[in-house]
């Protein structure tokens, strides 16, 4: 999964922090407040986004109106599974990665992995 780019995140970043659909005005409103866009400039984005599947959308009426096709953590995971696939040793980058956790990460770790065994095991 490629990393989004600086006006993808943007975009995606009020998906993902309003949880619910939205129009690309409401989206070129927002960020309108912070800084100057243009309606077009987040129309095309807000396109490719869709057709990367990164969104899903939905007519009503004669606007479409889109929502977020996943979360911010599924979105983090696919890039860090991507980051695992970078090295020629997957376990070695995990044990890496996982070195650099700090306690907390680390309990989360730990929790995450005891219920995937559940789920594995039942």
């Amino acid at each position: 999964m490629r990393r989004l780019g600086d006006l993808e995140a943007e975009i995606m970043d009020r998906f993902w922090k309003w949880n619910r659909p939205a129009t690309v005005r409401e989206i070129v409103d927002d960020i309108n407040r912070h800084r100057d866009i243009a309606y077009t400039t987040v129309t095309t984005v807000t396109t490719i986004l869709f057709h990367k599947a990164y969104l899903t959308r939905a007519r009503e009426g004669r606007i479409w109106v889109y929502r977020a096709a996943a979360t911010r953590e599924d979105y983090a995971a696919a890039l860090m599974a991507d980051g695992l696939d970078a090295g020629e040793d997957r376990p070695a980058a995990l044990a890496a990665f996982v070195g650099n956790l700090d306690p907390h990460e680390l309990a989360a770790l730990r929790s995450a992995l005891r219920a995937a065994e559940r789920r594995a095991e039942g």
